[in-house]
């Protein structure tokens, strides 16, 4: 409607004679029939096609490549309806309602030795994950996956090549209750065959879609702890020196997928973290396997604390609800008060958790809770600005979620995305984008090269 106003305006003084410029003015230093001093055919002060007085070739007056006179609000209606893609409660994969609509994420133990069957990597069997991934995928999910050498009452998964070796002792003790096989981390294999599986790990699922979180650990369950018989260094658990050495190598190997460790990893009697501060700067996330138990705000809360506000901004914060007791689990989705007087949404803000491992919850809970749970974890984008032009949209969009978005995404206008990714917006941040695309009705969508088949990133707006 504005240019078509435009239009006719100028058509009226055609019609009465009154022309923008004339060519029977002094046109001696343009040449051109009107009074300006350029070389082109238009009535400004420049070297251009248009009616401006910049350099540039649109009509106003800035130096970019957009018509700012001609930005309109763009209305739009948009509610975020179900759990975003990367975040909410996750259920074991094996879990029957695994592959339920209200849950975006699906957790599975995985053992070393199904996968290294050889000492070569090349004859490697990958053939297990890759079902699992695909599994999980089919149902429109992603894989939180942990791979783990001890698991009480069963034998390690260390590879049979390295068990086979004459020097490689392992050691059995009472461990929850049940006779425990645990690794021999006095052998430097061990610590090869640990790098060189990363390493491999990563080669082939950096860049995965199917694969969103990779936690890692040693210990019971790879969760930096063993109750009983206790943590002995370079015995049943890796020495201060190949911990280290483990961060950093995942540092250098894994540059998409984001992969965490538990909080009890604060324990300077056992992690090098104290003593090497300068670790705790690795691009690491964090797992919590107690959240919401009863002294949560002691024992946790020092370790959130030890690694500090900066990282759990900066990295996806993980967990699972707390089994430390039958009451924790069995209250820890209740609204309001939790099962300790707190109710799952205000200590995940706290801690700005993204995903929390609730298993036992369809148990006790319906899945509208659980959706209800999972939508209040992680990010949330809200559009709270959308204007175009005819060729250029500015769009503004705001965080307003417990954390970051952990992957790169993208506002995008008729398919067009910004340059500038939503990743670094912490919760409450906005960011403006201009992208290159408009017309009378744009579309806006948020892209991410990190989702499978069936998942969207959703908005929410009142414009």
């Amino acid at each position: 409607m504005k240019l078509g106003f435009r239009w006719a305006v100028a058509a009226l003084f055609v019609l009465l004679g009154c022309s923008d410029g004339g060519d029977g003015d002094d046109d001696s230093a343009g040449g051109d029939g009107d009074t300006d001093a350029d070389t082109d055919t238009d009535s400004d002060s420049d070297s251009d096609a248009d009616t401006d007085s910049d350099s540039d070739a649109d009509t106003d007056n800035d130096a970019d490549a957009d018509s700012d006179g001609d930005f309109v609000p763009v209305p739009l209606q948009s509610e975020v309806t179900h759990v975003q893609p990367l975040t909410g409660i996750v259920l074991w994969n094996d879990h029957e309602n695994a592959d339920a609509a209200e849950i975006q994420l699906e957790y599975s133990y995985m053992p070393f030795d199904e996968i290294a069957v050889d000492p070569e990597p090349d004859n490697w069997n990958w053939s297990g994950m890759e079902n699992l991934l695909d599994d999980i995928a089919g149902h429109g999910h992603q894989a939180v996956l942990r791979f783990y050498y001890v698991y009480p009452g069963a034998e390690t998964t260390v590879p049979q090549h390295i068990k086979a070796l004459a020097d490689y002792q392992e050691t059995t003790a009472t461990s929850e209750g049940q006779p425990t096989d645990f690794p021999d981390w006095s052998h430097q294999a061990l610590e090869a065959f640990t790098l060189a599986f990363y390493s491999q790990l990563a080669a082939r699922y950096d860049d995965d879609p199917r694969f969103a979180f990779l936690q890692v650990g040693f210990g019971l369950w790879g969760e930096y702890h063993i109750y009983d018989p206790g943590v002995q260094l370079g015995v049943n658990f890796p020495s201060e020196s190949f911990q280290a050495e483990f961060v950093e190598h995942l540092q250098s190997v894994f540059t998409t997928l984001h992969w965490s460790i538990s909080i009890d990893a604060a324990d300077s009697d056992t992690t090098p973290f104290a003593g090497q501060p300068e670790l705790i700067e690795i691009p690491f996330g964090l797992f919590d396997d107690s959240f919401l138990h009863e002294a949560h705000d002691q024992y946790n809360a020092a370790c959130f604390a030890f690694f500090g506000q900066e990282k759990r901004r900066a990295s996806p914060i993980g967990g699972e609800l707390s089994y430390y007791t039958d009451w924790d689990q069995q209250h820890a989705l209740d609204w309001p008060n939790g099962p300790h007087g707190i109710p799952y949404e205000e200590l995940a803000a706290r801690y700005n958790v993204s995903y929390m491992i609730g298993n036992d919850q369809p148990g006790y809970q319906p899945m509208s809770r659980i959706e209800a749970a999972g939508i209040a974890s992680g990010y949330t984008f809200e559009i709270t600005a959308f204007e175009a032009s005819p060729t250029v949209s500015r769009v503004t969009a705001q965080n307003t979620g417990i954390a970051r978005i952990p992957y790169d995404a993208y506002l995008t206008v008729n398919g067009l995305r910004a340059t500038e990714s939503l990743s670094p917006l912490l919760p409450g941040q906005s960011q403006t984008v201009t992208i290159g695309t408009g017309g009378a009705n744009p579309v806006l969508t948020i892209e991410c090269d990190r989702l499978v088949n069936g998942q969207e990133i959703q908005f929410n707006a009142d414009l």
